[in-house]
C-alpha cells in the first residue's frame, strides 16, 4: 500500500476531534437539572390539584419555588447536551443522521405515542395530550408534548450542523436574539414549542463555548457561588418587569447552575448519587409524566379528604416525596424496557453473497 493511500485511508476513518473525559460536575449538574423537572410537574400537575385547607400558603410557596428555577432547569440541560455533541457535529450528514437526529426523532414519535395512550386513561391528569389524529400529528411535527426535549435535540443537532462553519459570534447572536423574540411573546409559540425555540441559544452556546464553561467550573468557589447567585436573584426580579430580558436571565442562571454543580462534584456522595443520576436521564424523562398521571390518579383523593395536620405535613414534604418516588420508579423500570424504547434500533448487518468460485478466491 503507497503512503499517499494510507495517509487518505488515516484521514477517512480517523475522528476529526479527539474526544475528551467526561467531566463528573456535568452528570452532577444534569442529574439536579432532571430531578428539578420532575419537581416541577409534581408541583404543576399533582401538588398543585389538591384541595389544600391550610392556614399558610405553603403551596404557594412550592409554585413560586418551581418557577424561580424556570429559567435554570433547561437552559443548563441544553448547555451541558451541547458540550458533549461537538464529536458527533464533526461527523458526516450520514453518521449524524441516524445516531443524533433519527435516534431522538424516533424516541420522540414512540414515546409520545405511548404518553397519548397511557395518559388517555387518566383523563383528569392536568397534561397536555392529543385528542384525536389531528391533535396527534401537530404534536409530533410543530407544537411538541411535554417530550419536547427529545425533539428538540433533533432539530439542535440539525442546526448545529448546517452552521458549522460559520462564526461562532454571528451563530450564537441570530440564536440570542429568535430566544428574545420568543421570550418577549412576539412569536406564536403554542404548546411547548416556545421551549424549542428559546433553548437553542443554550444548546449552541454548550458546543461552541465548552472551554469557557469547564473554566468556570473549575474556578468554583463558594465565593463565586454567592455572587453568581446574588445576580441570579436579581435577574428573576427584572425578568418579571422585563419578560424579554428571560434568555439573559437564564445565562445567569447557567452560570450559577455549572458553579453549583462543580462545587457539589467534589463530595463523594453527592457525585456518586446526582453522577449516576445525571448519566440515567433518558428514562427519567420519557417515563416520569406516566407514572406522575398513576400515582396522581391514586393520591389525589386521600389527599383532598385528609385531616388538617396530616395536610400540613404533606403540604411540606409532598413535593419532595412523590418526586424521589417517582425518579426511583422510572429507574427501577428502565431494566424491563425492551431495547428499542431507548434507543434506535440497529439495521441488520447485510452479508454480501461470494459467487461460487472453483478456483482460489483472489
Amino acid at each position: 500500500m503507497s503512503d499517499t493511500l494510507q495517509l487518505s485511508i488515516t484521514a477517512t476513518t480517523a475522528p476529526e476531534r479527539p474526544p475528551r473525559p467526561r467531566e463528573s460536575w456535568a452528570d452532577v449538574a444534569k442529574g439536579a437539572c432532571i430531578l428539578l423537572v420532575v419537581l416541577w410537574h409534581v408541583i404543576t400537575k399533582d401538588y398543585l390539584q389538591v384541595d389544600w385547607r391550610l392556614a399558610l400558603p405553603l403551596p404557594g410557596a412550592w409554585g413560586l419555588l418551581g418557577e424561580q428555577l424556570l429559567p435554570l432547569r433547561m437552559p443548563l440541560f441544553f448547555a451541558i447536551s451541547g458540550m458533549f455533541a461537538a464529536g458527533a457535529v464533526d461527523r458526516s450528514w450520514r453518521v449524524l443522521g441516524r445516531s443524533k437526529v433519527a435516534k431522538f426523532g424516533y424516541l420522540y414519535a414512540v414515546w409520545l405515542l405511548i404518553h397519548t395512550a397511557v395518559l388517555a386513561l387518566v383523563p383528569d391528569f392536568d397534561t397536555a395530550r392529543a385528542g384525536g389524529p389531528l391533535e396527534l400529528l401537530e404534536q409530533l411535527t410543530i407544537t411538541p408534548s411535554n417530550l419536547w426535549y427529545l425533539l428538540a435535540l433533533a432539530v439542535y443537532f440539525t442546526v448545529a450542523k448546517a452552521v458549522r462553519r460559520l462564526p461562532t459570534a454571528l451563530v450564537l447572536a441570530v440564536a440570542l436574539a429568535l430566544s428574545v423574540v420568543v421570550a418577549a411573546d412576539l412569536l406564536a409559540t403554542p404548546g411547548n414549542r416556545g421551549g424549542l425555540l428559546q433553548n437553542l441559544v443554550f444548546f449552541l452556546a454548550g458546543l461552541r463555548l465548552r472551554p469557557v464553561v469547564e473554566g468556570l467550573a473549575r474556578a468554583a468557589n463558594w465565593r463565586r457561588l454567592a455572587v453568581l447567585g446574588g445576580g441570579y436573584a436579581a435577574g428573576l426580579v427584572v425578568l418579571r418587569l422585563l419578560p424579554a430580558t428571560g434568555p439573559l436571565v437564564s445565562v445567569a442562571a447557567v452560570a450559577f447552575g455549572v458553579t453549583a454543580a462543580a462545587l457539589a462534584a467534589r463530595s463523594r456522595a453527592v457525585a456518586r448519587v446526582l453522577g449516576d443520576i445525571g448519566r440515567r436521564t433518558l428514562p427519567i424523562y420519557v417515563l416520569h409524566m406516566p407514572v406522575l398521571a398513576v400515582c396522581h390518579a391514586v393520591l389525589i383523593g386521600p389527599m383532598d379528604r385528609a385531616d388538617p395536620p396530616m395536610q400540613l405535613l404533606l403540604a411540606v414534604a409532598e413535593p419532595v416525596l412523590l418526586t424521589v418516588l417517582v425518579t426511583w420508579f422510572c429507574l427501577a423500570l428502565e431494566r424491563s424496557l425492551p431495547a428499542a424504547l431507548l434507543d434506535l434500533p440497529s439495521r441488520p448487518t447485510r452479508v454480501a453473497a461470494v459467487p461460487w468460485q472453483s478456483g482460489p478466491v483472489r
